[in-house]
């Protein structure tokens, strides 16, 4: 008998599983594009349909990465306590997750424009590819970045159904700040990937090249944000935004310890979520209040 505790408890299963509380990586640009691309704030319609659209995506996606990195992470001492290698999660279920998000996916691109609609399958592909792009190239981090990218990319879609310089610039911005920060967090695991053959800047450049490579990715992040001040006529709360983000990231990239999974978590997860917030009230701010 499914009880409501039962259906509880599987939720909060599959959120975990899903990592729901990293959407906050991509929905601050998401919406940043948005409100660009509307001149302010965009219809009810389109914004409940992005966001349902972005949410099932992302939920799809990471789904399956577990799927398909089931071997993986069960044979990875640091992964071996996820919910499918533990079994309380099992591949049926969570291939049926992934099946009705990216349905829910396809049906919200499909509310929203012909542009979306069409896009939609092709982004499918996308975000499916990366779980396999690990096996034979270490560039898989700028495809995670590129697959989270069309976060805002879509957002400014869904609104206007026409391409534009800006998505795009912000879009490159999402891929190296993630690029970044998950080389910074694929150093815990440089031994297991060469033993294993997966591929990952630190598996294959080393320790410390690895954190200069993560450096210039998001030096030149900082650059494009910069360059978004400029060529968007942008003003001062922007730039005390981007100054804050700057001194995070600073401090993401001074507290890294392999040997420590807590700092780990703080310097991948935690902080790049208060950066992707920052960003976003400043930006809203500067653009509301201009």
């Amino acid at each position: 008998m499914v009880t409501i505790q039962k259906v509880i408890h599987k939720t909060r299963m599959f959120g975990e599983l899903v990592m729901f509380s990293h959407t906050l990586f991509s929905l601050p640009f998401a919406i940043i594009s948005m409100v660009w691309a509307a001149g302010g704030i965009p219809s009810f319609h389109v914004m409940l349909w992005s966001l349902i659209a972005l949410v099932a995506a992302r939920n799809g996606a990471n789904a399956f990465n577990r799927l398909a990195d089931l071997p993986f992470d069960t044979a990875n001492p640091r992964t071996a306590h996820r919910h499918m290698p533990q079994k309380l999660l099992h591949g049926r279920e969570v291939t049926l997750f992934v099946i009705i998000n990216f349905a829910i996916f396809i049906a919200a691109a499909g509310m929203l424009n012909s542009l979306c609609l069409w896009l939609s399958p092709v982004a499918i592909v996308l975000i499916c590819s990366y779980s396999y792009t690990k096996r034979f190239t270490w560039l898989c981090h700028l495809y995670l970045g590129f697959t989270i990218a069309s976060a805002p990319i879509g957002a400014w879609f869904a609104v206007t159904g026409k391409f534009a310089v800006t998505p795009f610039i912000l879009g490159t911005i999402v891929m190296l700040w993630i690029a970044g920060f998950d080389i910074i967090y694929a150093t815990q695991d440089i031994e297991f990937d060469r033993k294993t053959g997966l591929w990952s800047v630190p598996s294959i450049f080393g320790y410390e090249d690895s954190l200069f490579i993560a450096r210039s990715l998001h030096t030149i992040m900082v650059v494009l944000l910069l360059t978004l001040y400029v060529i968007r006529g942008l003003g001062t709360i922007y730039l005390i935004g981007i100054g804050i983000a700057i001194i995070l990231l600073m401090l993401e990239h001074n507290i890294i310890k392999p040997s420590s999974r807590k700092r780990m978590n703080v310097a991948s997860y935690n902080l790049n979520q208060v950066i992707s917030m920052t960003i976003l009230c400043c930006t809203m701010a500067d653009f509301f209040m201009n």
